[in-house]
């Protein structure tokens, strides 16, 4: 049971960037179907089991989930402008990073010199393989100035999957009891982002409606993450769940068939190996 519970949080947020693009619409489709779908998910959960949660707690899930909502809205989009073979590794790397540094500074982790020093390189490591998944030829100039527009959008994104991260570790209550909160916080952003960038037609079409698979989904990586922590450990678990970027890169090329040359290919594949690396030394320190 233990290692169904470690692999599963990898293979579903692995087979979520395909789930989403195979299932097709727009980004807008995509956010508003994966909120809605979490929140199903999220409200029969809490009907059967229940959880306690003090109000301080039920409020910063609550933002956390609407940090979410960036992020991810900043990967749907990085996989309709780059596919998402190119995205996930350049996403997770940055989340990687930016929730690394995010723990030693607010956190106070890695308290020792040698721990600075050993997540320091963990951390060059997974810039190095950032870089390197971010490769693409010359021979193009439009599309390589779009590539640099997605990357700087990816960096900029990336700060809500570091908030959402982040906020739980200052919570009292955690694990499913802040999935629901989350899930309405992940509703209300993607509202407000309706609202404010007049998209409001996507309520009406049927690709957000069909996106709520994703939502599922997304759902099932969260829980089956809260309970293989449980059951494995913090740093067994997150590290096994970083295998997800590598099931979503290679699904984006096999499956999604998304092309690369073989310049391309080599430097993404060895940008992934550097990305797990670093997850691995950044989180056993």
């Amino acid at each position: 049971m233990s290692t169904l519970l470690l692999l599963a949080p990898a293979i579903t947020w692995g087979i979520l960037p395909l789930v989403v693009s195979a299932t097709g619409g727009r980004p807008v489709n995509e956010i508003f179907g994966t909120a809605l779908g979490t929140l199903i998910v999220a409200v029969i959960v809490d009907l059967f089991l229940r959880p306690t949660i003090d109000t301080k707690s039920f409020i910063l899930a609550l933002v956390a989930g609407a940090f979410w909502i960036v992020g991810q809205l900043g990967q749907y989009t990085g996989y309709d402008a780059i596919g998402v073979a190119q995205t996930m590794p350049i996403s997770t790397g940055l989340q990687l990073v930016g929730t690394s540094l995010v723990g030693v500074v607010i956190f106070g982790e890695w308290s020792t010199v040698t721990a600075k020093l050993i997540g320091a390189l963990g951390i060059l490591i997974l810039i190095v393989g950032v870089i390197l998944t971010s490769i693409r030829d010359k021979k193009d100039t439009l599309s390589n100035k779009g590539n640099r527009g997605t990357i700087i959008m990816l960096v900029f994104t990336t700060i809500g999957f570091i908030t959402y991260n982040a906020i739980p570790k200052a919570l009292s209550d955690s694990g499913i009891a802040i999935f629901l909160p989350e899930s309405i916080g992940m509703v209300l952003a993607v509202l407000v982002y309706l609202l404010f960038t007049r998209q409001g037609a996507a309520f009406r079409e049927s690709a957000s409606w069909r996106n709520i698979i994703g939502g599922v989904v997304f759902s099932v990586a969260s829980l089956t993450y809260i309970l293989s922590v449980r059951e494995n450990g913090v740093n067994t678990a997150f590290i096994i769940s970083q295998l997800s970027v590598v099931i979503s890169t290679l699904g984006g090329l096999l499956i999604l068939k998304e092309k690369k040359s073989r310049r391309e290919l080599f430097a993404t594949l060895g940008g992934l190996i550097l990305i797990v690396g670093g997850a691995v030394i950044t989180t056993f320190i």
